[in-house]
Parts: structure tokens; C-alpha cells; sequence
């Protein structure tokens, strides 16, 4: 287990009955955005709680920024910062404050903290708000400021959490431009989401996970490739979707997806479009349930 900013070798954890990782096996490459993808319940949490030192696994091993989690827990937590799916700041204390303070906690003097904080400030766009309490932020500012407090020290290793949960387009938008900024500087960011534009936009790499297992990695590029080069949308004069057909990008192959089509169908509109992490989804998630 060398080599990564992360890695993981038959994880497992369960919680009574409800067995969350089934053995997991993951490589993250260092200085890249990877992006763990799957629905509520899908064990992303868990693993980040694991990998962050929260939570012990029962079984398996995983190393972050060469560290052991469980023998060298210590060491990961020197070597990561993990922002959560809710922002954890003072909501009496100013931006700026709370800012300042975290930086005198981390240990540095007061001169470097106003220096640092400053520059945070700037660089997160938060100067206009920095003397307003937190509690009055919008939750795209509370994401932001939450953000930067967990990069008052740029660490090997960012987790973060579904960090755009609640934000409107124009906030999370905003913020994907900070997360993919990140490598820049050094960083290598694991995220967890169930947002597949924002998987999309982001990763280097993906894994998709289901009911603690992983079922499909590779670029988005990638996983789009598994469904077809263009999805066939099939919709009623309504517009209603009634089905959709990946097919192989010809105009052979748009003739074969046509000309199968059951007679009750042939009046509908067909609308052509590429493949979208959704579709990779439904079309694993639609595998499983066959082989079931």
C-alpha cells in the first residue's frame, strides 16, 4: 500500500445489522480531484469518517498520505483537513474572527494570523462580509468561509463531504471553481457527492459506489463511454421522456435503436444527446438489479 495519497484494501465497517463497506478497494492518486459517487446510504460517509480517523474500521486497511488510520491516526490528522456536508463555524463570530481564531489554534503568532486570514479572505471572495457575523451568512458563504478555515494550512490531503449540499447554482458554481483550483497548490482532494454534474466537472477519477462496494471506476469520460457514444430520447407530444436508448454515435447504429422499436413507439420524437453521468448510474444501478 504505497504510491497514493489514499488506498484502501477490503474495507469493511457495519453498524449492528446494516453492513455499510463490503471490502472495499480504493487508489487514490496524489494531486488529483477524485470523486466518490452513489445515492444516500451508499457507505460515502462512512469511509470518509474512516479515512479522517473518526470511525475504525472492522476490517481492512487504509493509508492516507502514507499513513495508517488506524496505527498512525496522529499522522493522518496532520496530514488532512475534512469540511463536511454543514458548515462548522462560530455563528456569533465574524468571518474574520473566526478565521483569526483558527489560525491561533493551528499555532501560528497573531501577526501571521491576521496575514493568513487576510488572505483567505481574498481568495474565497469573503472580504466584503468579513466583519459580519457568520450567522448571517447565506449557506454559499457559510460553504465558502467553512472552506477556508480548512485551508488555513494547504494539507497533502482534502476531504470533502458533499460540499455544495444546499447551495444555489450561482454559490455552488462558485465553489466548484475553488475546489478544482486546489491541485494548484498541492492538494490532493477526495470528494464525495451525489451530484453527478458535479463529479462531471470536477474529477480526475471516479469511483461509483452502491451498498458499500464499489461497482464501476474511471474517468467521466470514461464511465460516459460505458453507455454509448449518444444517448436516443424517446418523448411523447408532451414532451414526457418515455425511454432512452444509449447507441454507438452512427447513424447505423441510430437506425438499428429506430428500427427496434415496438410499433406503439414509432410516433414519438426522438431527441439525440450526449451520455451524462446519470445515465452511467441508472445504467449500472439497472445491471445490478438484473443480475439480482
Amino acid at each position: 500500500m504505497t504510491g497514493h495519497a489514499i488506498e484502501t484494501v477490503g474495507l469493511t465497517k457495519a453498524y449492528r445489522d446494516n453492513r455499510v463497506l463490503a471490502g472495499l478497494d480504493l487508489q487514490v492518486g496524489t494531486g488529483q480531484v477524485f470523486a466518490l459517487l452513489g445515492p444516500n446510504g451508499a457507505g460515502k460517509t462512512t469511509l470518509i469518517n474512516i479515512l479522517s480517523t473518526l470511525v475504525r474500521p472492522d476490517a481492512g486497511a487504509a493509508r492516507v498520505a502514507g499513513y495508517d488510520v488506524v496505527a498512525q491516526a496522529p499522522q493522518v490528522r496532520r496530514s488532512i483537513s475534512l469540511t463536511g456536508q454543514y458548515a462548522a463555524v462560530d455563528e456569533v463570530l465574524t468571518g474574520r474572527e473566526n478565521l483569526i481564531m483558527m489560525c491561533r489554534l493551528t499555532g501560528l503568532g497573531r501577526r501571521p494570523a491576521v496575514k493568513r486570514t487576510t488572505e483567505l479572505l481574498d481568495r474565497f471572495d469573503l472580504g466584503k462580509v468579513a466583519d459580519r457575523p457568520a450567522g448571517r451568512y447565506s449557506g454559499g458563504l457559510r460553504r465558502r468561509l467553512d472552506l477556508a478555515v480548512g485551508l488555513i494550512t494547504v494539507p497533502p490531503v482534502i476531504f470533502l463531504d458533499e460540499p455544495t449540499t444546499g447551495l444555489d447554482t450561482r454559490s455552488r458554481q462558485a465553489l466548484w471553481e475553488m475546489i478544482a483550483a486546489l491541485p494548484d497548490v498541492g492538494a490532493t482532494v477526495f470528494l464525495t457527492t451525489q451530484d453527478l454534474a458535479e463529479a462531471d466537472r470536477l474529477a480526475d477519477r471516479i469511483v461509483v459506489i452502491d451498498q458499500g462496494a464499489a461497482i464501476a471506476e474511471g474517468t467521466p469520460a470514461e464511465l460516459k463511454a460505458r453507455v454509448g457514444t449518444d444517448v436516443v430520447e424517446l418523448r411523447d407530444h408532451h414532451d414526457r421522456l418515455v425511454t432512452e436508448i444509449g447507441t454507438d454515435g452512427t447513424a447505423a447504429g441510430l437506425r438499428r435503436v429506430l428500427g427496434s422499436l415496438p410499433r406503439e413507439q414509432r410516433d414519438l420524437r426522438v431527441v439525440v444527446r450526449s451520455p451524462s453521468l446519470d445515465d452511467v448510474f441508472l445504467n449500472l444501478t439497472d445491471r445490478k438489479e438484473t443480475a439480482a
